[in-house]
């Protein structure tokens, strides 16, 4: 069968989180080893051997863990762009088929913060970055999956079948 990986990037800072944690790991059952690296994600993907597919979840939860880590120096963007490339690396250079997945936060409002308006920025960068590299992408919005790459855009599938 095929040996798959997820990689989770989140990291338990309350007891609510740890919940989420804890459910996501149950509803993936032995189907993947888990492995969890929240902030080295391009020497992880990169180190991982024996696997078909690796699947990261998430991509704005790791640029959220070292934009937090980063942001006291003030060279947080540079730094992180820095990171993207390496991933983008890692990722065209792996083995398995890596799927990442990711929220698109630039849809909505201009977030009112700085920090808020940099990780913004930043997770579309990132976006862009990874999205010119991949052979397929897809975006799910009210329970459709929607293919764009390959294209044409088609509707792939949703809560329904459909």
């Amino acid at each position: 069968g095929e040996r798959r990986a997820f990689v989770a990037t989140a990291e338990p800072f309350d007891d609510e989180m740890r919940a989420r944690i804890d459910a996501h790991a149950r509803e993936r059952g032995d189907a993947f080893v888990t492995v969890e690296e929240p902030v080295a994600l391009p020497e992880r993907i990169a180190s991982l051997t024996g696997v078909d597919v690796i699947v990261v979840d998430c991509l704005t939860l790791w640029l959220s863990n070292l934009l937090l880590r980063d942001e006291t120096e003030g060279r947080a963007p540079e730094r992180i762009e820095a990171r993207i490339e390496a991933l983008a690396a890692a990722v065209e250079s792996a083995a398995p088929h890596v799927v990442l997945v990711s929220n698109e936060v630039g849809m909505g409002v201009v977030p009112e913060s700085r920090l808020g308006r940099v990780f913004r920025d930043l997770a579309g960068r990132a976006h862009q970055r990874l999205g010119r590299s991949a052979n397929e992408l897809y975006v799910a919005v009210m329970g459709a999956i929607l293919r764009l790459r390959p294209g044409p855009v088609a509707l792939v599938g949703g809560e329904d079948g459909r």
